[in-house]
This record gives structure tokens, C-alpha cells and sequence, in this order.
């Protein structure tokens, strides 16, 4: 009767595991969702803008629709994170989520292009909580083991929405309109903001943080300013305008407000003392170049296709593909040799060169390019970012100790979506003087038909389709050239990079930080999350290799014994759980059965287990052992800390290896369902 009662009691406990279990399930979906939202909208807009601004005209306007959301998602994620430590993050997550909505929706409903300006902000405010509040809730809602495989679905968003982003913007403008661009956000918006206020269930820690608000709004007042200088000099105003000499006088007398207020602050949104970590210094510039480029040409490339060469929407997105597919196996190759060799500063060098030469090889293109030729060029493009992008979060978090880890990461990002909001708005302006100037010789003297204008044209690109024959091959050429002679300037900036990068010291790498972070490399925002955080995404990155046989061998060795690797997993096992069933463990694990059986004849061989019935249970001596091998492991996991594993290491360091180290010895689907006593 005992024994029914126990197995009635497991059994029951079982049922709670799982309904919690699929509680979690359903909520990482939810946030998924919320991340597919942020992630989508970096990328959808690009093949709709030439589109957007034929309907709503002011070409000159068209980098602002991606700067605005560029710079409010910048300033605002660091504000989101803190907020959300101190208020809980499940309601500012909901509260991102409307702001993003709202935002959406008003995108949808602009008449001209400052409403869709101001909207695209407001969009943007919301968008850098999704991304930041969204990884950050997984961590609540996992343990550091597990955690690895959760952010690994959220790193195959972002790798989706990069592919998916372009080709949805096509369709939706080519067969709906380009405000469903915006108004896709709403129906998964809504299911997301469903699920998350039903079955979210998180536990509320409140974190007191002193925010940095006057910080973070100089940092963005600042780069607004210079931004504003980007874009409407020697377009809208002459370069020595009032308007322009003070925008940049502002813009640096902020900067000079700004550092003085961060000398300050008690946590500041970017403590100056960064800068004096060289490699932080030259990886922070190179990041800047990095968003520069990508941005820019994310931006322009679909302008040139579709207007140049006839491409619709959609097939924009699909010629777009060799770009994206190029930086994807790129990045996702350098970071797999990085973490096997340990060597990384080729690939900055490697990457910033061949970037230099994809935008040369962009200058080339013209209104004859082949689809082939310009797939060739966009690939190579792609591959030099993708080789670059990588591999710089990984170098800044090698460079920095473990109390500055967690800013810095977030450091290099905000530089390179600073770099992403510059390269938007200097790529327009170059392109809108080009543009007026080049068409402006191309139809001079020309006699133009009733009701167009080169004003006209310029403002909107379908009024080539009213030029006869001759003047829109003229026209054509000075737009296609307008757009290409962009990236001949974005040239010597990329070439800048490649010159920085051969002066980056390459220092050994930690163990810890060869498992780079998909969210951290091709999110345009920045990623923010503590030290603490970084340093558990890491470890359980690399936790998940854990079942290698090379590691149990390791760990053995360290703890002074001579059995099998599987042993020693074995042994680890029991002491998790009490007692194993070496069967029912070959079933919920990827060991061979023939391996356990190996291990336990050995474990039993050796007195360090005994059976009872068909399950195996430590002895006296087995626990002596299993503590032992524990202890080597949970060392093994501290060097892979490095230099941050010191003698004065921090408290909470010191507990996540422990835990972390503790959860490595089994996981929950492994964990039988009743002890022996149920049984007997």
C-alpha cells in the first residue's frame, strides 16, 4: 500500500513536471514570437522602401524610415533591461509589445513620409524591448543548462528572418501593399501578447538599479545630432549653413556633457573606462565600419534592383539572397574555427578586406549587369561581413574582466547600430546629391513630356516610365551610377577597418567565450545582458557538448582515477539521482547501452555500486568518488573561466559554476520516474 501510495505520489509529481514543462514550452513560444517581431521588421522594410516612397514621395527622406527605427531600438534597449530587472519583465515585455504595435499600426496608416519618420520611432522603442526582455525572460524561465538549446531557437530566428525579411517585404508590397509590411506585426503581436499574459509565469526578482537616464538620453541626443548632420547636409542645407554648423556644434557639445555625466554615474549606459581597453577601442571602431557598410547597402541594394533594373518586390528579395545566404555560412563558419582552433585575428582582417573589395565590386555594377554578375558581388559582400561580424563580440569579451563583460558586449553592439544608423543616412545623402545632379545633366536641354519634371522624377522613380526611349536609358544611367557611386565612398571607411584590424592584439583565448551568440552577431541593436548572464549563456553553450567522451576521460584523470569515461558519467549519475536503471538510462540518453553495460560491470567491479534489483546505487566508497569527479568537473568549468576564475572571483560566479556544474550531472528527461523502494 506504501509502495502504491509513493508511485501514485511520483506520479503525480510527474504530471505537475510536465505541465510546467509545457507551460515553458508554450511561453519560449510566445517569446519567440515576440523576437520574430523585432527581428523581421530590421529586414522587411528594405524591399518595400522604394515602393514606400513612390507613394509617399521624398526620396531624400528614404534612409530615415530605417535610421528613425535604428536609433529609438539603440537608445532604448539599455533603459528596457535595467526596467526590467527593477518592475519585472514580464509586464514591460507586454508593454513593449503595445508600444511595438501601436507603432506598427500607425506605420500603416502614414500619409507622408515625417508621419511614417515619427511612427518608425515609436516602432523602434518598442522593438529593443522585444529583443532584449525576450532573451532575457529565458533565463527565468530555464536553468543555465538548458538554456544553450532555447537561445540556439532564438539565434534560427534571427538566421530566418535575415533569408525570410526581404522576400516577405516583396510579396507583401507586390500582391497586398506595402502597409502590410507593418500590419503583419499585428495578428502575431496579438497571439503573442495572448499567450504571454496567460501562461507566463515567472518569478519576480526586483534588481534596484541606479538607471543612467540623463546618459542615455545625451548618447542618443548625440548620435541624432550627428546623424541629422549626415543626412541633411549639402542636401536639404549647404554644409555651412546655420543649420548644419549647429547641428554639429550641439551634437558636440552633448558629446562633452555626455562624458562628463558617465564619469559619474554610478552604472553607466557606457563607462568610459572601456576605452581604455585597446582592443575594445579598435573592435568598437570596426564594429561602427561593420554597420556602416551592411546597413547601407541592405538599404540601397533593393533600390538599385527595382528601380534600375526592372526587379519586382519580390524578386528583389530573392537577388538579395546571395548577400544574405554569404554572410550567414560565413559567420556561422569563422565562429565554428574560432572555437576549435583558438585563433581569431584573421578573421577581422580577412573579413574588413574582403568587405572593402564586395563594396568596389558593388561600384561596378550598372543597368547592363547580368543577374549573375551581381549575384557574384553580392555573395562576396556577405562573405566579408559575415567573416568579420562574428568573431567581434568574441574578441571584446576575451579582452575585458568578468565585472565589465556584460557592457562591453552591449558596447560593440551599440557601435555597430550607431555605425548601421550613420552608413543609412550618409549612403542617402550621397545618393540624393548624386541623384539631383546626375539627372539634372542626363535630361538637360531635353524636351521632357507634359507633367514631368526631373524634380519628379527624383522624388519618384515611376516617372521614368513616362521618358521616351532614349532620355530613360540616360535616366536610368544616372540613377543606377547614383546608387553605385555610394559604395565607391563607403570604400575607404571599409578599407579603414581592414587597416585597424592588423593592429588587434591576439591574445590567447578563455574556453568560455569560443561559443559565440547569433542574437549578439546579426541583431541590430544591442544585446543587453550582465555579466552574469553572458558568462551563463556561455558555459551552458557549452554544456551541451558535455556528453563527449574526451571530457569524461578529462575529468577523471584530474581526479586521480583510472576508470572508463563512462564510468565516471555513470557514476555522476547515481550520485544525481540516488540510483540509476542502466536500461532505462540507455533510453533517455544518446550513450550506447553496450557502453553503460560496460560502466556498470566496472562501477560494480569496483565496489563503488551495488544492485538492488535491476537498479545500481553508490556505496560508501562511490560517494567518495562521485564527489571527486564533481569536483574536478566543476574545476574543469572554472578554467574555462580564465583569468576571471581568480581568488577574488565574485560570489555569484563562483554559484553559477556550482550549479551549472551540478545540472550537468543529469537532466530532467533522464530522471527516473520512482526509486527502487516504489518497487519492492
Amino acid at each position: 500500500m506504501a509502495a502504491h501510495a509513493h508511485g501514485m505520489t511520483g506520479n503525480v509529481r510527474d504530471g505537475q513536471e510536465q505541465h510546467v514543462s509545457g507551460n515553458v514550452l508554450v511561453s519560449i513560444g510566445a517569446l519567440l514570437l515576440g523576437m520574430l517581431l523585432a527581428a523581421l521588421d530590421q529586414t522587411i522594410v528594405s524591399t518595400a522602401l522604394p515602393t514606400i516612397v513612390s507613394d509617399l514621395g521624398g526620396m531624400e527622406h528614404l534612409s530615415w524610415v530605417v535610421t528613425a527605427y535604428l536609433l529609438a531600438s539603440t537608445a532604448a534597449t539599455p533603459l528596457w533591461g535595467k526596467l526590467g530587472d527593477q518592475y519585472g519583465r514580464k509586464r514591460l515585455f507586454q508593454t513593449a509589445i503595445v508600444i511595438f504595435l501601436i507603432g506598427s499600426a500607425l506605420c500603416g496608416m502614414a500619409q507622408n513620409m515625417p508621419q511614417l519618420i515619427g511612427f518608425r520611432a515609436l516602432q523602434g522603442l518598442g522593438g529593443g524591448g522585444l529583443m532584449v526582455l525576450s532573451m532575457a525572460i529565458v533565463g527565468d524561465l530555464v536553468p543555465p543548462r538548458e538554456r544553450g538549446r532555447y537561445q540556439g531557437l532564438f539565434g534560427a530566428v534571427f538566421g530566418a528572418t535575415s533569408v525570410l525579411g526581404p522576400l516577405l517585404g516583396g510579396l507583401f508590397t507586390e500582391h497586398l501593399s506595402w502597409r502590410w509590411v507593418f500590419y503583419v506585426n499585428l495578428p502575431v503581436g496579438v497571439v503573442a501578447l495572448t499567450v504571454i499574459a496567460v501562461v507566463l509565469r515567472i518569478p519576480r526578482k526586483s534588481r534596484k538599479h541606479v538607471i543612467d537616464y540623463l546618459g542615455t538620453f545625451l548618447i542618443a541626443a548625440v548620435a541624432t545630432c550627428l546623424v541629422l548632420v549626415a543626412s541633411l547636409g549639402g542636401n536639404t542645407w549647404a554644409w555651412g549653413s546655420p543649420q548644419i554648423v549647429g547641428l554639429a556644434v550641439l551634437g558636440v557639445l552633448l558629446a562633452v556633457v555626455f562624458v562628463g555625466v558617465e564619469r559619474r554615474a554610478a552604472e553607466p549606459v557606457l563607462p568610459l573606462k572601456l576605452f581604455r581597453v585597446r582592443t575594445f577601442t579598435l573592435s568598437a571602431v570596426i564594429s561602427f565600419i561593420v554597420g556602416f557598410a551592411m546597413f547601407g547597402a541592405l538599404t540601397y541594394l533593393p533600390t538599385f534592383l527595382q528601380v534600375v533594373h526592372g526587379v519586382s518586390p519580390t524578386m528583389s528579395g530573392v537577388h538579395m539572397l546571395p548577400m544574405v545566404l554569404g554572410l550567414l555560412v560565413s559567420s556561422t563558419v569563422s565562429g565554428q574555427i574560432v572555437s576549435r582552433t583558438g585563433r581569431w585575428k584573421v578573421f577581422p582582417v580577412a573579413g574588413t578586406g574582403v568587405t572593402t573589395l564586395g563594396l568596389l565590386l558593388l561600384h561596378r555594377l550598372d543597368e547592363h549587369s547580368s543577374t549573375w554578375v551581381m549575384s557574384v558581388c553580392f555573395c562576396v559582400f556577405g562573405l566579408g561581413l559575415g567573416l568579420v561580424m562574428q568573431v567581434l563580440v568574441l574578441i571584446v569579451q576575451n579582452a575585458v574582466s568578468y565585472e565589465d563583460l556584460g557592457v562591453a558586449t552591449s558596447g560593440a553592439t551599440f557601435f555597430r547600430s550607431i555605425g548601421a544608423s550613420f552608413g543609412v543616412a550618409i549612403f542617402g545623402t550621397v545618393f540624393a546629391n548624386r541623384l539631383g545632379d546626375k539627372l539634372a545633366e542626363a535630361l538637360r536641354g531635353a524636351q521632357l513630356p507634359p507633367g514631368v519634371s526631373v524634380s519628379g522624377i527624383e522624388a519618384d522613380s515611376r516617372g521614368l516610365a513616362e521618358l521616351p526611349g532614349s532620355l530613360r536609358s540616360e535616366a536610368l544611367h544616372a540613377y543606377a551610377s547614383s546608387i553605385t557611386d555610394v559604395f565607391l565612398y563607403a570604400a575607404p571607411v571599409a578599407f579603414l577597418g581592414f587597416v585597424l584590424a592588423w593592429f588587434l592584439k591576439e591574445d590567447p583565448l578563455r574556453g568560455s567565450v569560443t561559443a559565440p551568440d547569433v542574437t549578439e552577431t546579426l541583431a541590430s541593436n544591442p544585446v543587453e545582458r550582465s555579466s552574469y548572464d553572458e558568462v551563463c549563456r556561455a558555459l551552458s553553450v557549452l554544456g551541451t557538448r558535455e556528453g563527449r567522451r574526451e571530457v569524461y576521460r578529462d575529468i577523471t584523470t584530474r581526479a586521480g582515477y583510472d576508470l572508463l569515461p563512462a564510468s565516471s558519467w555513470l557514476v555522476l549519475r547515481m550520485r544525481r539521482y540516488g540510483w540509476v536503471e542502466p536500461a532505462l538510462l540507455a533510453e533517455r540518453t544518446s550513450v550506447p547501452l553496450s557502453a553503460i553495460i560496460e560502466a556498470a560491470r566496472q562501477v560494480e567491479g569496483r565496489g563503488l555500486a551495488s544492485r538492488q534489483g535491476l537498479d545500481l546505487a553508490l556505496t560508501e566508497t562511490g560517494e567518495e568518488v562521485a564527489a571527486r569527479l564533481a569536483g574536478a568537473r566543476e574545476a574543469s568549468l572554472g578554467e574555462l573561466l580564465g583569468d576571471w576564475w581568480g581568488p577574488d572571483r565574485p560570489t555569484d560566479l563562483t554559484q553559477l559554476v556550482r550549479d551549472l556544474n551540478d545540472e550537468l550531472c543529469g537532466s530532467d528527461r533522464e530522471q527516473p520516474r520512482e526509486g527502487p523502494a516504489a518497487r519492492m
